[in-house]
């Protein structure tokens, strides 16, 4: 049999063959290339964008260092961390979502029946129950049983001394971000001094010490506290600071609140008078005054001025609440507090001389501290004759008290104006930000007023015996419906001690204070605020190491004041 010869194949009849092979190897590469990006893809994922909230508890803060502690400048704790447990659910894991809500609430009393339904059936893995709750109530819960529903270790933020401090310490959220006070300023523009306390290697932050001496912080509270409460004023404040270094020892403004609370919508009438709110202060303003009209050389100790008549400026007639009716020397409008005296200093220094003075000492500016609540002056808002004249004496003129404290501060400390701080500084750190407002002689020359208004002026009833103490009073009508109240009034004090060599400054205020048969109907500083003044002083001096010196004159009272109280 022949063999039939075959025709050889073509090339061409290979090639559907080699074709097909080469597309499953690509179908087979493209699978494993579409999985390796989706493999990476959900890695980076969870690398770089963490679960959304309602996923999974924001709590894993093991890594991240601990909230640094806040103690006062002796060390005294006033604020620092708890560990506490936090109530969630995972829905998505819940047998029977009615009978989860009953037992929850049956458990936790202050839970909400209706808000927790809402929130296991709307979110999909993750909802808080409750937040910081008490051990009893973490075990409690965690003995149900509840498919899906567990707590999270956290921390709380806690006040040891309460009320105490409660303004300049602040307080924080729920997730221990800080919202008011010092506790903002270490998240927000004092973040480098938060970093500069953090000790890694440790896991811990070092304690944030305060300028703040909290015994100070207790007495000045509560003379204030006695003061309100024996004038009927409507509320209260007062600062302790040292004036060589702008440290702010105390600072009160009452009504205050409790930051350990759980319910922070605090009132208006709670808010930090002393930085967030402005007022005119005449106490504060005349110092100015007599400040700028001795540094200009207008005036001199030995000057008088004309005050047994109204100042008249157009049709603005300016007056003396205790009117003299004489020619007055310079340390007689002081220790009278008289106005027409005081607005004609200003008139003598002029115009552009007076803004340009306010400016050195920054009263047209908002003072900056590490509290972030700090209100903006009022100023007038068209300069003229009669605004210099008012504002002479603080009329018009309406300045945060702290702010006018650091300025008061700085003319009597030899002329160095600082910018107070609540964290504990040194004299030689503080002189180095220092800047010169008036001359020493300047300084000299106020602290004398000082002193003689406290021995035989308006300031007298401050004049704690032994402590050379001097100051300033200042009574201001209150603006009610956008004209000054002759029943509504601020009355102030501000002084330091002791005057020959002076070191801590007091400012008091009292807002509305009431006559009372022992004032004789009057409710003007000298009758409130100044003692109020002398009983914090009589306090806090021994706390500060102010030893008293006795002349012959103040043992002659002494002896006077023990054999009144015996008879």
């Amino acid at each position: 049999m022949t063999d039939i010869p075959q025709e050889p194949a073509h090339e061409d009849d290979e090639r559907p063959r080699t074709l097909g092979g080469q597309n499953r190897i690509r179908l087979i590469g493209l699978f494993f290339g579409v999985a390796f990006l989706a493999i990476a893809g959900q890695l980076t994922k969870l690398t770089l964008f963490p679960k959304l909230e309602e996923e999974r508890p924001r709590i894993a803060q093991e890594d991240r260092l601990p909230r640094p502690d806040i103690i006062d400048r002796n060390g005294v704790l006033l604020a620092t961390d708890v560990a506490v447990a936090s109530l969630y659910a995972d829905p998505s894991k819940i047998i029977d979502i009615d009978e989860a809500i009953e037992l929850l609430t049956a458990t936790v009393p202050d839970l909400d029946a209706k808000e927790l339904r809402r929130k296991l059936t709307t979110s999909k893995r993750f909802a808080w129950l409750k937040r910081q709750v008490s051990p009893e109530e973490r075990d409690a819960v965690y003995n149900l049983g509840i498919p899906g529903v567990s707590y999270v270790n956290e921390r709380r933020r806690v006040y040891p001394q309460g009320h105490l401090g409660a303004h300049v310490v602040g307080y924080v959220d729920l997730d221990t971000k800080g919202i008011a006070g010092i506790e903002k300023y270490l998240d927000d523009q004092g973040a480098l001094y938060t970093a500069s306390l953090a000790e890694p290697e440790e896991h811990r932050t070092a304690p944030a010490q305060m300028s703040i001496d909290i015994r100070l912080q207790a007495a000045l509270a509560d003379e204030l506290a006695k003061a309100m409460d024996k004038f009927k004023a409507i509320a209260g404040g007062g600062i302790v600071m040292n004036i060589n270094t702008g440290e702010i020892l105390g600072l009160v403004s009452l009504p205050d609140f409790n930051p350990n609370q759980e319910n922070k919508n605090f009132s208006k009438d709670q808010q930090n008078k002393l930085t967030a709110g402005v007022y005119e202060l005449g106490s504060v303003v005349k110092a100015v005054t007599f400040a700028m009209a001795l540094d200009f050389g207008t005036a001199s100790l030995t000057s008088s001025y004309d005050a047994r008549f109204p100042l008249v400026i157009g049709s603005a007639r300016i007056n003396d609440f205790h009117a003299k009716r004489a020619v007055l020397t310079v340390p007689e409008i002081f220790t009278n507090s008289s106005n027409i005296g005081t607005a004609k200093m200003a008139l003598d220094v002029g115009m552009e001389r007076h803004q340009e003075f306010l400016r050195r000492v920054g009263l047209m500016e908002r003072l900056q501290t590490e509290l972030p609540e700090s209100a903006r002056p009022l100023l007038p808002k068209r300069w003229s004759k009669l605004a210099t004249a008012t504002a002479a004496f603080g009329h018009g003129f309406a300045v945060q008290p702290l702010q006018g404290a650091a300025v008061v501060a700085g003319l009597l400390n030899g002329g160095h104006l600082m910018t107070p701080t609540l964290l504990k500084r040194s004299e030689e750190d503080a002189m180095v930000m220092a800047q010169a407002v008036v001359k020493p002689e300047t300084s000299e020359k106020l602290r004398y007023l000082f002193r003689l208004n406290a021995s035989e002026g308006t300031a007298s009833r401050a004049d704690v015996i032994g402590y050379r103490v001097g100051g300033k009073t200042g009574t201001a009508e209150k603006v009610v419906a956008g004209r000054y109240s002759k029943d509504k009034r601020l009355t102030s004090f501000i002084g330091a001690f002791p005057m020959d060599k002076p070191k801590y400054l007091l400012l008091v205020m009292l807002d509305e204070p009431k006559p009372t048969p022992e004032t004789y109907g009057f409710a003007t500083s000298g009758w409130n605020a100044v003692p109020t003044a002398a009983l914090i002083i009589e306090r806090i001096a021994p706390m500060l190491g102010v030893e008293p010196v006795f002349t012959p004159e103040d043992l002659e009272k002494l002896a006077k004041l023990e054999k009144k109280k015996k008879g």
